[in-house]
């Protein structure tokens, strides 16, 4: 067969990822942090981006159609539809006016002091409750001191000469939990002193506030509190030199050795169990960022009300005027070419934004009517749920859902959760009727657990048959994959802490 060049004509469809739609499937997984960091790029990038005052919004009030379909047109118009029509390259104004009706204006965070509502948001946790903008979390944070500046203060007051400058070397090598890191001897060699000196410096760096600080290792870090507490009896030191033996449980053993009776061992440990094994935590390492929710969902009635937290959304805008001025300065086809990609971008920003938001609503809308016994009763009332589920009943694509409820967190009067956290797998009846969720499951296992007797430690084969009768069928297995998951032992380990802790 002769190889020669021809013409076909063949139609296909393909997918193509245009900047436009890989920005709004980027934009979908960002939280409300993030977003901020990404508006402020985009600031910086887009000279006709502006950015106003922050608005708490509502959610929107879209008018319900009647066979419940998706609008394919206008600014309803769902983000797949529009990416898909082309829309995305669309360069009409759309500047969102958010002091016009568009949006009603009686949402928690909308009202204000003059609605009362704000009182009520602080009792759930929301970053709302005070002012406008908000109250500052950072003011209710403990001075940003290291333990490093802490310790330093005190050398000064207690040092002088070369004793400070030995001291400074071995406040130096502290870790961030207390603990000493140096080798004396090479730090004395490296110094040019003396080891006696730099062992008596140590000394008094011991005494220093927080109790145990410079400790070489666990039991001198308890031994040193135990001083200070004036509790370093001979009994006492020969607990803490031999810790190992009570990590395993071999408590007679430790008696033995300590010489003391049931009850004096039993306050020895009591007292141990009081001191503090990382005592420079309290000023070393970075303090946790406070999480602060994407969506606020609040009793409204007998329903609720669902929002997005404006609270760390910024308002943007196109400077119109900036753009026209520009717009008449451009001479050349290049600086005519930027104008108008950038109007594109900023065009395009704020309505990807905007349908962000919808977007959110009507997955949270969906996941608190599902798991409205949640919200009212608890976490035993969560009822299984999956992304399919939700996908099916908004419409979008199950990665859509996914890239909803990553890295978002919802705020609601018993606390601030992750979306991710109301999709939980079923646990089927034993009765026959409806499964419960995974998560409930693991609620009724720490109740039972929680009440248990120290002389009537429950196997997971008891949890089992106590769980049956609750209405869960489970088997053993997962009885201890879901012990070990919220952080509890297995019953021989229970029974050993309660010994521990004298019952």
């Amino acid at each position: 067969m002769a190889l020669s060049p021809r013409l076909d004509l063949r139609q296909s469809q393909s997918l193509v990822m245009t900047p436009q739609l890989q920005q709004a499937i980027k934009l979908l997984a960002l939280s409300n942090l993030e977003l901020e960091a990404f508006i402020g790029s985009e600031l910086e990038r887009n000279p006709l981006l502006e950015a106003g005052e922050i608005v708490a919004r509502a959610t929107p009030e879209q008018p319900e159609r009647p066979d419940g379909a998706e609008p394919t047109s206008g600014p309803d118009a769902g983000a797949d539809t529009l990416i898909g029509r082309g829309a995305g390259e669309a360069d009409s104004p759309l500047d969102v006016d958010y002091s016009a009706e568009t949006f009603i204006d009686d949402g928690p965070a909308d009202g204000g002091a003059s609605r009362g509502t704000s009182g009520d948001l602080m009792s759930m946790g929301s970053p709302l409750g005070s002012s406008e903008d908000g109250p500052d979390f950072d003011s209710f944070a403990a001075p940003e001191i290291g333990l490093y500046e802490h310790l330093m203060q005190q050398a000064g007051a207690a040092f002088s000469g070369t004793e400070l400058l030995i001291a400074t070397q071995l406040i130096g090598q502290i870790d961030d939990a207390g603990y000493l890191e140096a080798n004396l001897l090479e730090t004395a060699y490296r110094l040019g002193v003396s080891l006696a000196l730099v062992e008596a410096v140590l000394t008094v760096i011991h005494g220093f506030d927080p109790a145990g600080v410079g400790a070489r290792s666990l039991a001198e870090c308890i031994a040193i509190q135990a001083r200070e507490a004036d509790r370093y009896d001979p009994a006492m030191a020969k607990l803490i030199d031999n810790l190992e033996l009570l990590a395993r449980g071999q408590i007679p053993h430790l008696r033995r050795i300590c010489g003391v009776d049931d009850e004096d061992m039993t306050d020895m440990i009591r007292e141990l169990r009081s001191y503090d094994p990382k005592p420079g935590l309290r000023y070393g390492g970075d303090r946790p960022a406070a999480v602060v929710p994407d969506v606020l969902v609040s009793p409204a009635g007998k329903s609720w009300s669902i929002e997005i937290n404006g609270a760390t959304l910024p308002r943007l805008l196109v400077n119109r005027r900036y753009h026209a001025q520009l717009a008449a300065g451009a001479r050349d086809k290049t600086a005519r070419a930027w104008l108008s990609d950038s109007l594109a971008s900023a065009n395009w920003l704020i309505k990807a934004l905007d349908q962000r938001q919808r977007t959110i609503l009507k997955v949270t809308e969906e996941i608190v009517r599902r798991q409205e016994g949640f919200f009212r009763h608890g976490v035993t009332h969560l009822r299984p749920l999956t992304l399919k589920a939700i996908a099916e009943e908004v419409g979008l694509h199950e990665s859509t859902i996914s890239r909803v409820t990553s890295n978002k967190y919802l705020a609601c009067p018993r606390g601030t959760f992750e979306l991710k956290y109301f999709f939980t797998s079923a646990i089927q009846s034993a009765d026959g009727g409806e499964a419960a969720s995974a998560e409930a499951v693991k609620s009724h296992i720490r109740a039972l657990i929680a009440e248990e007797k120290p002389n009537a430690i429950l196997s997971d084969d008891t949890l089992v048959e106590l769980l049956r009768e609750k209405g869960f069928d489970i088997a053993r297995r997962t009885v201890a994959k879901y012990r070990e998951a919220i952080g509890l032992g297995s019953s021989v380990q229970r029974r050993r802490q309660k010994a521990l802790r004298g019952g």
